[in-house]
């Protein structure tokens, strides 16, 4: 099981953490929690959408580059970085002061995915890799948030036991929680 910790001891930690992995569902506010986080304490912001996955016209970028990227950006000694693939779990929970685990209701990520669209179509947004226009999500988008939490979170909590099993892992569960870490730090 990860190491859990309570709001009060996450702020704790994220006062004194030189690097924190950012990690939910999509739309859940992962990017606005990290860029804030960054902005508080002096952290480099790191988005694997922007700085790993992506190449311009939405081409991904092959898995042995990627990997080879985040070893590079998790080897730097102060950063927030806002992304969760469990495949490189193994690569960022080793370096990993605190994760911050994102598990906003369903209703709130697709509601903060529909804000995103609305905000950005057709346009790049700031966290996204140059040459990546924000554009309308698809089926396949769409069920990845629906079925997040049982067909994703605990492939997560496989990987933080197996990869950064004495990690502090605050879990956020809403907006006004992530303000409130922000405000106790």
């Amino acid at each position: 099981m990860p190491r859990y910790v309570d709001l009060t001891e996450a702020a704790s930690h994220l006062a004194r953490a030189d690097r924190v992995l950012v990690i939910g569902c999509s739309g859940g506010g992962k990017t606005t929690l990290s860029q804030s986080i960054a902005t508080t304490f002096g952290l480099e912001f790191q988005s694997l959408d922007r700085d790993v996955r992506w190449l311009p016209g939405w081409k991904e970028r092959g898995r042995q580059e990627q990997r080879a990227l985040i070893v590079e950006l998790t080897q730097r000694s102060r950063w927030v970085m806002d992304g969760s693939g469990a495949s490189s779990f193994d690569l960022r929970l080793p370096r990993t002061d605190l994760v911050l685990w994102i598990r906003v209701p369903r209703r709130v990520a697709l509601l903060g995915l529909a804000r995103r669209v609305a905000c950005f179509y057709g346009s790049v947004r700031p966290a996204m890799a140059p040459g990546c226009p924000e554009r309308l999500p698809d089926r396949e988008f769409l069920s990845y948030i629906w079925n997040f939490e049982r067909k994703y979170a605990p492939i997560f909590i496989q990987c933080i036991d197996r990869h950064g099993p004495d990690v502090p892992v605050a879990v956020l569960r809403s907006h006004r929680e992530m303000a409130r870490l922000l405000r106790m730090s």
